[in-house]
């Protein structure tokens, strides 16, 4: 096995030292079989040096080569002269030095091929061209490989599938494919094959995802690799997989070990103490793994596990061991790792050099497991000398002795080391690049180990977890945990972050908030993040992933924000309620209503589609403490609008349906388009009315949806999708109500009154108004009867489950229809008296079905008092208790709280919460008093208000309510007469008192009203803060009290020495007038290179309330005066100015990202090497008999190394943009404003790209119907300051309006493609930007394809940011895979960019 490090001399001699301590040469392998005449394999040609190698031209060539001891070897026929000739003996020959070369001696070399058209790995020279005969071994055909896996595998099965992709992949033209293809080897599918053989239940697709190691493949290998697993049947069981790891256990039994259902004996070990024993807390997914594991250890295979740093690879490797009850040696590899200190450990005792068996060869000697960790760190020229040793057994140690396979049939004996049976190798290492910066160790040597990819837990495995490091930390904190680190994750496979930060990080984080609970969470965290402060980049991403979660880093505890208190009017007496149950006219005061049984027919079901989406959470109280908790946001039509909201969310126009749960992250949403009629097919006017039902156990995934236009009543199966209507009566009495709809006009709306819905026999009211009649439905049952009143019904609200108030259409008088437990259809109709006439336009809107606590009920009276009562919501009051409704016989007294605003003209949306007696309204921005108004000004940027009523405490609160994220006009005109019309709001009430709304834009924010869970949720908030550990805290303060305000530019400090706070020096930090960084009160931000010591937040507010608004305006003049110089000095108006910074607000967290992803392409440029042969450094050890002998060139050390003499210079990566400036980007710009987001994605570029020229050299190039070619930014002068940035977008606009029609999008890609190869870098890319309006001038998907894959060594893709209907979806499919991608969001740019610098990564190996 040839290496990198291999010398001249290592090829030939070794230097070794005899018992007497004298230096003495020992032959290598190649010349043993040279003098034996042996077959000579040589192993990895392609990894040594050129010119290490070239020390056996003469060998290959005239059979002769001269030793570094002095001796010769010669050719067989002149050695034999010579001996003719001098009559000299082998022995006396020998004693000269001459030895004989066997005319059977030959040499094999084995090597890769050489890369074409890459800087390195050019071997194959013409000098070693003519030192052997060739022969190219080409890919097996599908034939020639599946004969050979049926003869090795007697009982193969199932391997069909594989083979198709395989050799499917292996022909491909996409580079990402055939990349991914080297991992399906031969090799590798001999091993896929045994395996499958063993188990023949495996899922193929998961087995091809292992095999190719595909959770660490670029993303679009990984989109290659699914699309063809797809086409070739080959799906995954994600719910099977799911259900499996759930269902995986462990244990040890009799002797025996069990993972999930794959069983072994428990090894019986002699040396026990090196058995590993570690703290490990089972969870599924890992249990999953080591299932997996021990398959392929019983298989016999070697195993590799790749993963990110803190996944857990030690913690599941030891947990393994000591489950099977293996002893390991242990080795940890590292950068300085060398071939000699893999193998063997030289020492000098007494001037002989002795050699330690490393942890390795102890292994292989008495058949231990060998764990290797860190194996991405050593090189991988050092690592593969590992290669021969796992594939065949074998391997050659520095001492001369040699390693054999125990089936060889070698005897041991002093230099032969027998392989013991037991012997494996498990190797763990990091997933290679940034920000690991291993190497590719999977690439080199992946498929002849079997490989498993190791990540982090599951948010489940990973809460089980926790729970048990830190079983005493409370499950919410927990949470927060996992959900904020694993959207970290999700960020740094996005490119966002540079360190995927890993479960070992959230575990020591719980351990230490187990040890000290009443240390703040932000604290903790922030211990975690403090490396990344210094990079502003990343500190906002990580920040606003951790705030987004509710982690509140760097949050002040005293930055509560609740709604400001007004105090409640005082109740009073506003009449008197009589219940008539008897007197003089019975037959009106108490009328007993008939009863009719009804078909409940029920149509369906229907099975319906159940799409799912994906849901981020956001806590809103991570900076400030506010009523709102949480809130999300639903992918809504853009022609939608909410309805409304009860346990799922219903939108219109498309109808759809959706259901989300707050502890989880998936969404799901049914669409009833083809139920309810659409607008088209009605009046004009039509406008859908919902109104959900929620049904309770055991109905709980069951939903009525209603529509009270149409009357169409819908029972939904939110979870399966089963959807059928509800219909009552007769099939006749139906087909009249059909028929009598086209001949008469409507009347009034139907209505449900589901106040009892949750319940379990899933109650609800149907009716119509100004009719007389109400349907009953008992869901759980199946069946339904209606009730004949003679009241014209306006209004029902259920008081109780078997007492209905019902107010009269046109006189507003009230009724009371009960019934009883007992008798369910004996039904009695009571009038009801009112003392008080009722006032005009007065209306109830809402009853409360269970009555205030008597303690609630005392304090809202002012009186000790124990009574039924209900609080009944009109229109005109904030609210009204109704003492003795509805059990008492004679009357009940309604005390009101007037209301402090007009009386309303609409209904608006108002719930009432049981617990803390509270009525909450939704109020328009100009409907509440002024004084609620921040300085007076009503608010232009909220949505509503929540109007709070407290009648246990007496006051009311107005909550704001954020504006709308995105608004379209049909909310307008489906909201226009709606009962939320002012407000586009819809709101339902939750468990313990919270609330949830829902905007027209489909945001879902819950609230928290109620006093006692605000004081808890405060309580818990600050604990999460460490309020309680806020007096330890030491520090110094930098800012004065009573300092000079004056804001200055400061002295210039000619050493540039840092200065932190003293109000004396420009560019210092933290202080408190002159122009600086990290301070308070300076006039502008002057940056001069050194570390920011940043004012808290708390600190910074406090001194700013205190500085005088004349200092204030002093610094902005002064800050605006020094901001127009600059502008004058690079030419720049003040209104191009406001227009450029317009363009950077869309895209600074974009070039934030994309800065992000190139520094982490930049640091793999910057590996150093070895240095050998040096005078100073580390000692060499594979120079040790030299250092004996006196030589001083013994040492090596860490450096760059200097480029080998004709070898090429590394160049920069060649980008060439090439932007859509034609006449359909100014067009249609108002239709999806495709043009400004190109313009953003160029701004993006243009500063992600700033001094990143010696990487990435980039030049964008116009194309319109004009021409293909218009230069727009040169490479070689790239902008350099924000005017000429700005001049380039101001061109791309001037273009796109004054050009003629047309389309040049092929030629231009083509001679892109043919005129950038032209130029030498490291790689080469085109990008090219359109709005896929190719239709229109006849250009076909597949010409644009051919072009695009033209060249192999150019990398084109496309980038499709507008389009017109589904134009950009239908061409993407039609692209090779991986080739093209939709952005009509700019956010995304950064990730696509990503993908497409990562995607030649693998195909380099």
């Amino acid at each position: 096995m040839l290496y990198q490090d291999m010398t001249s001399r290592d090829l030939l001699q070794q230097r070794t030292t005899l018992p007497s301590g004298d230096t003495a040469w020992r032959p290598s392998p190649l010349v043993t079989a040279a003098m034996e005449g042996s077959l000579a394999v040589l192993d990895g040609v392609h990894r040594v040096n050129t010119g290490t190698f070239a020390v056996l031209h003469r060998l290959i060539h005239d059979r002769e080569l001269s030793l570094f001891d002095g001796s010769r070897l010669l050719r067989h026929d002149k050695y034999d002269a010579i001996k003719e000739k001098n009559s000299f003996s082998d022995a006396q020959m020998t004693e000269r030095g001459v030895f004989r070369i066997h005319p059977s001696f030959r040499i094999c070399a084995l090597s890769e091929p050489p890369t074409l058209g890459s800087s390195t790995g050019q071997w194959l020279t013409s000098e070693v061209l003519t030192m052997f005969l060739f022969h190219h071994m080409r890919d097996l055909n599908q034939q020639e490989e599946l004969q050979i896996l049926n003869q090795l595998v007697p009982h193969l099965s199932n391997m069909q599938p594989i083979l198709d992709l395989t050799h499917k992949m292996r022909e491909a033209p996409d580079a990402n494919l055939k990349s991914a293809a080297t991992s399906l080897s031969t090799r590798q599918l001999l091993r896929i094959a045994r395996r499958l053989a063993e188990y023949p239940s495996e899922n193929l697709n998961e087995t091809v995802h292992k095999a190719c190691l595909s959770r660490f493949l670029p993303r679009l290998a990984q989109t290659a690799l699914d699309e063809e697993l797809e086409i070739v049947g080959l799906t995954s069981s994600s719910n099977k997989i799911t259900e499996l790891e759930k269902a995986t256990t462990c244990e040890v039994k009799d002797g025996v070990l069990r993972i999930g259902s794959t069983t072994v004996d428990v090894h019986n070990a002699e040396s026990k103490m090196k058995v590993p024993d570690v703290l490990f807390y089972e969870n599924p997914q890992h249990l999953n793994v080591m299932e997996g594991m021990l398959k392929d250890f019983l298989l016999g295979e070697h195993l590799l596990l790749v993963g990110n740093q803190g996944v857990g690879k030690n913690k599941i490797i030891d947990r393994f061991l000591h489950l099977l009850n293996r002893p390991r040696e242990y080795l940890q590899l590292h950068r300085d790792t060398t071939v000699q200190t893999l193998t063997l450990q030289p020492t000098v005792i007494d001037g002989v050099i002795k050699y330690e068996d490393s942890p390795l060869v102890r292994a292989v000697r008495l058949g231990q497991i060998l764990v290797v960790d860190e194996a991405d760190k050593a090189p991988t020229h050092v690592t593969c000398i590992l290669k021969t040793l796992v594939e065949s057994g074998e391997m050659h140690l520095a001492d001369g002795r040699r390693i054999v396979h125990s089936d060889s049939g070698i005897p041991p004996s002093e230099r032969v080391i027998v392989a013991h049976p037991d012997f494996r190798m498990f190797v763990l290492a990091n997933r290679p690049g940034f920000p690991f910066l291993g190497n590719d160790f999977f690439g080199a040597m992946g498929d002849i180990f079997s490989c498993h990819a190791i990540d982090n837990p599951d948010p489940q495995s990973e809460m089980a977890m926790l729970r048990q490091y830190g079983p005493h930390v409370p499950d919410h904190v927990l949470e927060k945990l996992v959900l904020a680190f694993g959207e970290l994750r999700d960020m740094a496979d996005q490119g966002l972050i540079t360190y995927p930060y890993s479960t070992r990080e959230v575990v020591n984080m719980v351990k230490h908030l187990e040890k000290y609970p009443h240390e703040g969470l932000a604290t903790v965290v922030k211990n975690v993040f403090d490396f990344d402060m210094y990079n502003k980049e990343i500190t906002e991403t990580v920040v606003e992933a951790l705030h987004k979660h509710g982690i509140p880093i760097g949050a002040n505890p005293n930055n509560v924000a609740l709604a400001k208190e007004f105090p409640l009017p005082a109740l009073r007496l506003e009449a008197s309620w009589e219940v008539r149950r008897q007197g003089a006219r019975k037959h009106t005061a108490v009328l007993q209503c008939p009863v009719e049984d009804k078909p409940l027919r029920v149509k369906g079901p229907v099975q319906m589609s159940v799409h799912s989406h994906q849901m981020d959470r956001t806590d809103t109280r991570s900076v400030k403490f506010t009523e709102q908790e949480s809130f999300w946001t639903l992918p809504l039509h853009e022609t939608s609008a909410i309805a409304d909201v009860a346990v799922t969310k219903a939108t219109v126009s498309p109808m759809c349906l959706y259901t989300m749960n707050p502890a989880k992250k998936q969404l799901t949403y049914i669409d009833l388009y083809d139920i309810f009629p659409s607008p088209q097919r009605r009046s004009v006017s039509y406008k859908p009315r919902i109104h959900l039902a929620p049904l309770g156990f055991p109905l709980d995934s069951t939903i009525i949806v209603h529509e009270e236009f149409s009357n169409i009543t819908l029972s939904v199966n939110f979870e399966t999708g089963q959807l059928s209507r509800l219909e009552v009566g007769s099939f006749v009495e139906a087909t009249a109500e059909k028929i009598s709809k086209n001949f008469r006009q409507q009347q009034g709306n139907f209505k449900i009154c589901s106040t009892f819905s949750h319940e379990p026999d899933g109650i609800f009211l149907h009716y119509k108004q100004e009719s007389g009649s109400i349907t009953v439905f008992h869901m759980l049952e199946g069946r339904a009867y209606s009730i004949e009143t003679p009241v014209k019904i306006q209004d029902i609200q259920m008081v109780s489950r078997y007492d209905w108030l019902i107010t009269e259409a046109g006189s507003g008088d009230q009724y009371l229809l009960s019934h009883s437990k007992e008798q369910p259809l004996d039904f009695h109709l009571q009038g009801i008296l009112d003392s008080a006439s009722t006032k005009e336009g007065y209306r109830l809107e809402l009853a409360a079905p269970v009555p205030l606590p008597d303690s609630h009920l005392s304090a809202a009276l002012d009186q000790s008092i124990k009574s039924p009562n209900r609080i009944l919501i009109s229109n005109d009051a904030y609210a009204s208790v109704a003492v003795g409704l509805p059990d008492l016989v004679r009357c009940s007294d309604v005390e009101m709280v007037n209301s402090s605003w007009p009386q309303l003209r609409s209904k608006l949306p108002v719930q009432y919460l049981p617990e803390s007696g509270q009525v909450v309204r939704i109020l328009a921005t100009w409907q509440v008093p002024k004084e609620v108004y921040p300085d007076g000004q009503r608010p232009r940027d909220l949505s509503a208000y929540l109007e709070v009523t407290d009648l246990v405490n007496k006051h009311v609160r107005y909550v704001p309510i954020p504006g709308v994220m995105s608004n379209h006009v049909y909310n307008q005109w489906f909201y226009s007469g709606a009962s939320s019309a002012e407000v586009g709001v819809v709101m339902a009430g939750m468990s313990h008192d919270g609330l949830v709304t829902v905007d027209n834009g489909g945001c879902v924010r819950t609230w928290q009203t109620a006093l006692f869970y605000l004081d808890q949720s405060l309580k818990s908030w600050r604990n999460l803060i460490g309020e309680g550990e806020k007096e330890l805290k030491v520090g110094v303060c930098l800012i004065r009290e009573g300092s000079d305000f004056d804001p200055k530019f400061g002295k210039i400090d000619p050493t540039g020495s840092p200065h932190v706070g003293g109000g004396t020096w420009a560019g210092g930090s933290g202080g408190m007038n002159t122009a600086g960084l990290g301070g308070i009160g300076g006039p502008f931000r002057l940056d001069i290179g050194q570390d920011v010591h940043q004012i808290p937040d708390w600190q910074k507010e406090k001194l700013q309330s205190q500085m005088p608004e004349d200092v204030k305006r002093a610094a902005r003049e002064m800050g605006q005066k020094a901001f127009k110089e600059r502008l004058k000095q690079i030419k720049m108006s003040e209104y191009d100015a406001e227009l450029y910074d317009r363009f950077m607000d869309g895209v600074q967290g974009q070039i934030k990202s994309l800065r992000i992803i190139l520094d982490s392409l930049q640091a793999k440029g910057k590996e150093r090497q070895w240095v050998r042969h040096q005078t100073h450094g580390d000692f060499d050890e594979a120079k040790l008999i030299e250092g004996l002998t006196g030589e001083r060139a013994i040492y090596k050390r860490r450096g760059e190394k200097e480029p080998e003499m004709g070898s090429p210079q590394q160049k920069p990566k060649l980008v060439r943009l090439l932007c859509d400036v034609s006449g359909s980007m100014y067009r249609f710009n108002g239709h999806d404003s495709r043009l400004e987001r190109e313009m953003e994605a160029m701004l993006m570029v243009m500063e992600g790209l700033e001094s990143y020229e010696q990487k990435i050299k980039y030049d964008i190039v116009g194309h319109s119907g004009e021409g293909y070619k218009f230069n727009i930014v040169d490479s070689s002068k790239p902008p350099k300051n924000n005017k000429d940035r700005l001049d380039v977008l101001k061109t791309l606009q001037a273009h796109a309006q004054f050009c003629i029609s047309g389309d040049h999008t092929l030629e231009a890609t083509k001679h892109a493609i043919e005129d950038i190869i032209k130029e030498e870098a490291d790689e080469h890319f085109v990008i090219v930007l359109s709005d896929a309006n190719l239709d229109r001038y006849g250009i076909r998907p597949k010409h644009f394809a051919e072009i695009l894959t033209s060249n192999e060594d150019v990398n084109a893709y496309v980038i499709f940011i507008g389009s017109l209907g589904n134009q950009a979806n239908v061409i993407a499919k039609q692209m090779p895979a991986g080739r093209a991608f939709l952005c009509m969001d700019t956010k995304n740019l950064p990730q696509i960019l990503q993908q497409i610098f990562t995607s030649t990564m693998l195909s380099s190996r």
